[in-house]
């Protein structure tokens, strides 16, 4: 074995050893709802995408994706300054800048590259970046990555980072980034706190808001609708396309120089492949059916609302959560992957969630509800949960 892999096995040696391990599991079909899957010949209910409306499998997603496919081919063949941007690509920046409020969108393969290519585009040496404590790795990355200095204030804090805002008060440009939805504990935002934070000191106010796009608000716009915020409180908006829109890929939103300045010098945005035609077709699609049947975001909300209620009897450690994301903390990370392990056995697909995607000392299951399950799909839930042994409820893995 020559020394670079000597090397690699024993820092994955290491990482067995702490019960860290991840295993990858393939599903080898699931149904159009994407909730009832055949994974290593094993049927399983899944309680695991983030799919929260159900639209992956929507027929009119679906179709309009295989029409632009078609027409279009399967790929884009170069980046959007080069050949890859088309029509469909166009509209679908013009219809999310509509849906969101702002002058205009860019689209992005990912929402790591999103998130990437404003931080590193809008600030360098002598800049200052302030970001939550659990925001996102793609943001704390960015961060890093842009040479800012740059500054955690604690978890859901505005208190706390009004008061490094205005310790830390050296000039240049000033940016807050934080989640709209934290993605593993579920919470949202004080976004309004925030806004107001950011305002008074001159520092411009970045909003992640994956999972909160297409679920929050009386329309579905997310987060910020929801806080009853619009552009001029949060001028940078990133959203993903992959999550409650059910297809690929992400986009920021807001004004017209803003999406300008990203276009010409955001690195992975400029260097990127743009997404497949078929696939911003497919998502024009998402946005009518977000539309045209808002009792998905209705459906969803309301597993959330019953699954918290019923398991607040069986002596659950729920979260601050009123979103799809629904952890149970345990603890311990041996208990969070024999409850997984348990689950399963009985059906059910439930992750089990450690460190480092979580703080130490928080390992948990993290369920997520979509519109796609019945409430016979929730109540099962409940069920197998309730009769998982005592130990591993409480977080203790022997």
């Amino acid at each position: 074995m020559d020394l670079l892999a000597a090397s690699l096995e024993a820092g994955l040696a290491r990482v067995a050893a702490a019960g860290r391990l991840r295993r990858r599991r393939a599903v080898e079909s699931r149904d159009a709802a994407g909730v009832r899957t055949r994974v290593a010949g094993e049927n399983l209910l899944a309680f695991c995408s983030n799919d929260y409306l159900g639209l992956a499998g929507h027929s009119r997603v679906a179709e309009a994706f295989a029409a632009a496919a078609r027409e279009w081919g399967v790929g884009s063949g170069a980046s959007h300054l080069v050949s890859g941007h088309c029509r469909e690509h166009h509209a679908l920046e013009e219809e999310l800048a509509a849906f969101t409020g702002r002058e205009r969108a860019l689209l992005f393969s990912t929402g790591y590259m999103a998130n990437l290519a404003v931080v590193t585009a809008l600030l360098g040496r002598g800049d200052r970046v302030f970001m939550d404590r659990l925001n996102h790795a793609s943001l704390l990355d960015a961060g890093l990555a842009s040479g800012a200095r740059f500054s955690r204030y604690p978890h859901a804090d505005a208190d706390a980072l009004a008061a490094r805002l205005a310790r830390d008060d050296r000039g240049g440009r000033t940016l807050v980034a934080t989640d709209g939805v934290f993605s593993m504990d579920g919470d949202v935002a004080p976004l309004r706190a925030l806004a107001s934070a950011a305002r008074t000191r001159g520092a411009w106010l970045f909003v992640d808001d994956a999972h909160g796009v297409g679920v929050l608000g009386p329309t579905g716009r997310g987060s910020l609708e929801a806080a009853c915020l619009d552009a001029d409180d949060a001028p940078i908006l990133m959203g993903t396309l992959g999550k409650a829109l059910g297809t690929f890929g992400a986009f920021v939103a807001g004004s017209a120089v803003l999406v300008e300045t990203l276009l010409q010098t955001g690195r992975t945005y400029m260097y990127t492949t743009a997404l497949p035609p078929a696939v911003a077709a497919a998502t024009r699609e998402s946005l009518r059916v977000l539309e045209d049947e808002p009792w998905r975001r209705e459906r969803v909300l309301g597993h959330v609302a019953h699954f918290r209620r019923e398991a607040a009897g069986l002596g659950l450690h729920l979260m601050t959560s009123s979103t799809p994301i629904q952890p149970v903390v345990l603890g311990s990370e041996g208990a969070a992957v024999a409850a997984s392990d348990a689950l399963r056995e009985q059906g059910l697909w439930v992750p089990a969630i450690r460190p480092p995607t979580v703080p130490a000392g928080s390992a948990r299951l993290r369920i997520t509800f979509s519109a796609a399950h019945e409430t016979a799909d929730v109540d099962r839930l409940l069920e197998a949960v309730a009769g998982l042994p005592e130990h591993l409820r409480r977080g203790d893995p022997s």
